[in-house]
């Protein structure tokens, strides 16, 4: 409702300018005042109009108010300040219309693809992984509130260095040589030795890392290796598809214990054997965005002008630019990605081959990319746009396929690429304490303390997840012991899960992420448990009272009244800003905005409850509107923490 009536307040502006100075001012500059009690609305564009109109900005806001005129749901408008128009909205009428908010949005045509997650599937996935799934699958969320149909992705580099370290670590370590042999150690891991087989590579890895200090002729095997991979037909190929597929499968089930799904799981291995780089090879030298260098360091290679390097011709060979093709004939990262991305947007001529993977327990199913898939599946790629959750560090490779894709002259798609980057996790150094770790006296005054997988220094999601729950249930054994032992541990899961999720989320992007248990799992403050604290403690003032929230909302009464109680109406403003605030994350690719937005109401709730006894109000008038203000509270933060991924638990 907010948002609707920031709207028609705009429009309203932007027609009496047109007609009163014949401007055409496209964005209405409008804040919210510091205090409810000057308005709901502040707009700040007298100031922006003072050069034009020669004049100062209090003096045309006091020439607007003049001839504002009558507003449908607003009530007076007001010049404040040096040029401030305060805009006092009909607070009944908002209300109102708050009573009869729909839950369905419009649907719209055009499909969003989501790429996240994309771990690479040679170990067990880290509390760093945890962030972008929780990042991604949230903007899905984000994306499909306002009706948008969304594609989500999670591309896999099942040919990649990481794999082949791990294939390594079997051939050196273990002396498996083909492709029968690995798969009957893939069984014997998770079966005879009771140890997931992601967590068995977990250790593999850092050790083969280690491994590979030790002489160059340990560092040639890794590459020698990687290159049987990327060539395929061989055990060592065969091999790492056998371990990057198991491992998938372990990350595919953790990811779900979140609630984060997938529709599609493109592989790299597919986008080698299917040429999809020679289709886009062809399209970037016909369009000369790709040429071949004949000296300086990049001799041999076909490289392309780095994006945001200087238009202006160099003296000799660009130094600069950045190489695609190696002068060996290997295709690096961002040439693959080109590839895969003129894909999605349909633009390559080539499609994958399309298998079953993964089923979810509800039915839904996951695809897979095959080089011969199956004759019937779900149409993938096409695209409108494209959000891909990568991490800061990956900014330059991204630029430079979003740069390849306007070159070829899709424009359009071009403006549509949108890199979701994301700072890193680490962890506090009381957190890597009662993990078990070693921390140093040096390490412990640190406000964080990075993780390394090579190292073998981190937390894997399903131990972080496993051990939020323990903690989670302790709480949960010692305020509701007469329930059943399940029951506790389904609501000592959805608080772990909301506390882990809300804690992911609070932050900005740009924010790096020092993770501490006890700040996550804290039942005050600004965390997941707090704000569904605060829905459970509306469910039961619905449940003692004996009236359901549906009931308050549809028989709501002394509005009029009780909205004049400015702390009242605070909870109401706040409570109608969810649409707006999901917008906004949208527009701005920043999740945070919503949980901010979740605390609040979640406070103003709480403020509310203490201040107002709603069970032991006499006047019946009067308690009606109480519960009404609680419904609205509750639909409203449920709806936003459904957005976030949180479930709420019955009792807490």
């Amino acid at each position: 409702m907010y948002r609707e009536l920031q709207t028609r307040l705009t429009a309203h502006v932007r027609d009496l300018l047109r007609r009163q100075y014949d401007i055409e001012l496209p964005n209405i500059g409008v804040d919210q005042p510091p205090n409810s009690q000057f308005g709901e609305f502040a707009l700040t564009f007298c100031f922006e109009l003072a050069k034009k109109l020669r004049k100062p900005p209090r003096k045309i806001a006091e020439e607007v108010v003049a001839a504002m005129g009558s507003v449908p749901r607003f009530e007076k408008f007001e010049v404040a300040g040096a040029g401030y128009i305060n805009a006092r909205a009909d607070r009944e009428a908002l209300a109102a219309g708050m009573l009869k908010v729909a839950d369905r949005p419009k649907v719209r045509s055009e499909k969003i693809l989501v790429e996240h997650t994309s771990i690479n599937p040679n170990k067990a996935a880290h509390i760093g992984h945890l962030r972008n799934a929780i990042l991604g699958d949230t903007f899905v969320r984000l994306l499909r509130h306002t009706g948008h149909p969304v594609d989500i992705q999670n591309y896999i580099d099942n040919t990649g260095v990481q794999v082949a370290d791990v294939v390594v670590g079997f051939l050196q370590f273990e002396e498996i040589r083909t492709a029968e042999r690995m798969k009957t150690r893939i069984a014997e891991v998770e079966t005879q030795g009771r140890k997931r087989f992601d967590f068995y590579c977990w250790d593999l890895y850092a050790k083969v890392s280690q491994w590979y200090e030790k002489t160059e002729e340990n560092k040639k095997i890794r590459l020698t290796t990687l290159h049987e991979i990327e060539h395929g037909g061989n055990e060592a190929a065969e091999m790492a598809d056998l371990i990057s597929t198991a491992v998938l499968r372990r990350h595919l089930e953790t990811m779900e214990r979140l609630d984060i799904r997938y529709d599609f799981l493109p592989r790299e291995s597919e986008i080698l054997s299917l040429r999809f780089w020679e289709s886009a090879f062809a399209q970037l030298k016909e369009k000369g965005v790709l040429y071949l260098e004949t000296a300086g360091k990049n001799k041999g290679c076909w490289v392309m002008k780095r994006a945001g390097s200087s238009d202006a011709p160099a003296e000799g060979p660009d130094e600069d630019a950045k190489v695609i093709v190696r002068s060996n004939g290997t295709v690096t990262y961002v040439g693959k990605d080109i590839a895969y991305h003129l894909w999605k947007f349909g633009s390559l001529g080539r499609d994958f081959g399309y298998r079953k993977f993964f089923r979810y327990p509800d039915g839904h199913e996951v695809w897979i990319s095959a080089k011969d898939g199956e004759a019937e599946h779900p149409h993938f790629g096409g695209v409108a746009a494209i959000y891909n959750v990568i991490d800061t560090r990956q900014s330059d490779p991204q630029n430079n396929v979003v740069e390849a894709i306007r070159a070829l002259g899709h424009t359009q798609q071009a403006d549509h690429y949108t890199h979701f980057s994301y700072e890193m996790v680490a962890l506090t150094p009381r957190c890597a304490i009662e993990l078990g770790y070693e921390v140093s006296e040096a390490e412990r005054l640190k406000a964080y303390i990075e993780v390394s997988g090579r190292k073998g220094f981190g937390v894997k999601a399903d131990d972080l997840l496993d051990a939020l729950i323990a903690s989670a249930k302790k709480e949960v054994d010692s305020r509701h012991p007469q329930l059943a032992d399940e029951e506790r541990t389904d609501i000592a899961t959805q608080i772990a899960i909301g506390a882990l999720r809300y804690f992911m989320l609070k932050f900005t992007k740009t924010s790096v992420i020092a993770f501490d248990f006890r700040d996550a799992l804290s039942f005050e403050g600004e965390t997941g448990p707090y704000c569904q604290y605060a829905v459970v403690r509306a469910t039961n003032i619905f449940r003692k009272a004996g009236f359901t929230p549906e009931d308050a909302l549809r028989d709501a009464g002394g509005l009029r009244e009780g909205l004049r109680e400015d702390d009242i109406w605070d909870v109401w403003l706040a409570a109608s800003k969810l649409s707006l605030t999901i917008e906004q994350c949208i527009a701005t690719t920043e999740p945070a905005y919503l949980a901010k937005y979740a605390f609040q109401l979640a406070q103003l709730f709480n403020n509310f409850y203490h201040k107002h006894h709603i069970l032991t109000e006499e006047d019946a008038q009067r308690k009606l509107f109480l519960l009404t203000t609680a419904a609205v509270a509750r639909r409203e933060l449920v709806r936003a923490l459904r957005v976030l991924g949180i479930k709420v638990p019955d009792v807490m």
